[in-house]
């Protein structure tokens, strides 16, 4: 679940007369206004308005859609209105499907509600979280109906998971720990609910099955072991490296590149927004962990990346950024040699980001989606290569059909598979706006695209000079996007090749403003 809140109930009783009466009233609003605002950072924590905010929908008002092995799951409204959120539910009944997963009208949730980890959460907690919801404005949005088939539609036989699998109880503090270890493992089975997406083996909802934190797929991309090893695992990363990674995304040294798909949204929504000492006390909880070897390199199959067919397709796709040895370039382009999410025991993210792309982020260079205009054999023998070269070990693409799986849940913008986005910073999307963009960049030639990102960066920057560039770049892009997706112009031509070409000279430019156009237009390497 990813919201929160309470109403606190307090009565007033005027003891001293008017000015004893005032000054109640006013603890009162601040121990509101304070639980509230605690509500708000626990909410954030569980991450809960990702799986209660519909594409294009009010946040937490629902209908998001869950892909589960059982069928499609609507999430369902949070918001206080009376007759489709929460409007008419009380802190005990939030508390109920909280700790037990049972909701107002008695009848079982489906896990996919992560109440196996939620139960960990304690009662004031909790009571905080549906204070914060409570204070949210009410949004009328019904719940739309779910796509589960039969059995599985009927809940009443959800009672034999609940009996095998779940046990309700709030979390118990390890007496032989630290406080920042009990904190962290607070964090990690409790509100993150870390284990829903990077345990190993996982019967939907299951908590406690064995593989824990060991890595597996979720939703088509594969969330790596989080365990202490030392090849798989994080066992190779300091403690710094993990929490720069769990706030922006990226690490220094380029050991665990960046974030994408479900984890990248996660660090955006909430990790990014929680404090240093909680993401500190996270770590310190996953370092007391059992390590687990995704997989064992000796029993790996053999590759001769010397002579694989995906050392061509790297040579033509991927070289001129990631380099020929693979170590990219510092700061710009992470490295794929050495890289431990690359190495990671399921191709299923290598295969996601190249068939996709990915934004800016963290100073990095945009990803074109290169593997838009490959087959699907290339991208299974680059996606191979990649992960076994340059001294790489994971195992190689065995199950058929992969990679069109992947293609046909892939939907962005850079691959062209999705619509145009939204520039997400108001201040951004109003400099961009003023500086003419949207005209200047209709019937843009691909040989103007240097001087005219040339003339609109300028402004762009004077008007928001505290933006991030990442958001400059990722913004221009999608500028880009909403004046030439349709544009007859580009009918001839790879649309994801043409915006991938435009928002990797956007980041050039921005890095490099004294680059110019060369005869060609050809696209500088950042």
């Amino acid at each position: 679940m990813r919201n929160r809140r309470t109403a606190l109930r307090l009565g007033a009783a005027l003891t001293f007369g008017f000015g004893a009466g005032a000054a109640s009233a006013q603890t009162v609003a601040s121990q509101d206004a304070d639980l509230i605002k605690r509500g708000e950072y626990l909410a954030t924590a569980g991450d809960c308005v990702a799986c209660h905010t519909a594409p294009g929908g009010k946040p937490f008002a629902g209908n998001y859609v869950l892909n589960t092995p059982i069928g499609k799951i609507r999430t369902p409204n949070l918001t206080p209105d009376k007759e489709t959120g929460l409007g008419n539910w009380s802190a005990d009944d939030f508390y109920r499907a909280f700790h037990e997963g049972i909701t107002k009208d008695g009848s079982y949730l489906y896990p996919a509600f992560p109440f196996a980890w939620y139960t960990k959460v304690t009662r004031a907690d909790a009571d905080a979280i549906f204070a914060y919801l409570k204070s949210l404005p009410a949004v009328h949005e019904p719940r739309k109906d779910s796509e589960i088939p039969f059995p599985f539609n009927i809940r009443t036989a959800l009672i034999t998971w609940r009996t095998a699998f779940f046990t309700a109880g709030e979390f118990q503090p390890d007496p032989q720990a630290s406080a920042e270890v009990n904190r962290g493992g607070y964090l990690v089975e409790g509100l993150g609910h870390c284990g829903m997406c990077h345990n190993a083996n996982k019967i939907v909802g299951n908590s406690g099955l064995a593989g824990k934190l060991g890595g597996g797929v979720i939703d088509g991309w594969y969330a790596p072991n989080i365990t202490p090893d030392d090849h798989t695992g994080i066992g190779a990363w300091s403690d710094d490296q993990v929490v720069t990674y769990l706030k922006t995304g990226a690490a220094p040294g380029n050991l665990p590149g960046v974030a994408a798909g479900p984890m990248r949204q996660t660090i955006e929504e909430s990790l990014s927004k929680m404090t240093d000492a909680d993401l500190k006390a996270m770590v310190a909880y996953l370092r007391t962990q059992k390590a687990k070897e995704s997989y064992k390199s000796k029993d790996l199959q053999a590759f001769n990346a010397a002579g694989a067919p995906g050392a061509a397709t790297y040579l033509s796709y991927c070289s001129s950024c990631h380099k020929p040895d693979g170590k990219g370039v510092e700061g710009a382009i992470p490295a794929l040699a050495g890289n431990t999410s690359v190495q990671a025991k399921g191709p299923e993210t290598v295969i996601r980001v190249i068939l996709g792309g990915l934004s800016a982020q963290n100073g990095y260079a945009p990803m074109p989606a290169i593997g838009a205009g490959m087959t699907d054999q290339e991208v299974a023998d680059v996606t191979d290569y990649v992960r076994n070269a340059w001294g790489n070990t994971a195992p190689v693409i065995g199950e058929r059909g992969i990679v069109a799986t992947a293609r046909k849940a892939t939907e962005t913008m850079l691959a062209g598979s999705a619509p145009c986005a939204e520039i997400a910073q108001l201040e951004i999307a109003k400099a961009i706006a003023e500086s003419g963009a949207p005209q200047k960049l209709k019937g843009l030639a691909q040989e103007d695209f240097i001087p005219v990102i040339n003339t609109l960066l300028p402004p762009i920057k004077a008007a928001v000079p505290d933006a991030k560039g990442d958001d400059i770049v990722n913004g221009l892009t999608t500028a880009f996007c909403q004046a030439g997706r349709n544009d007859p112009a580009y009918e001839k031509l790879a649309w994801h090749a043409v915006i991938g070409s435009f928002s990797s000279i956007v980041y050039s430019q921005m890095k490099n403003p004294e680059v110019r156009a060369s005869k060609d237009g050809a696209m500088p390497t950042p």
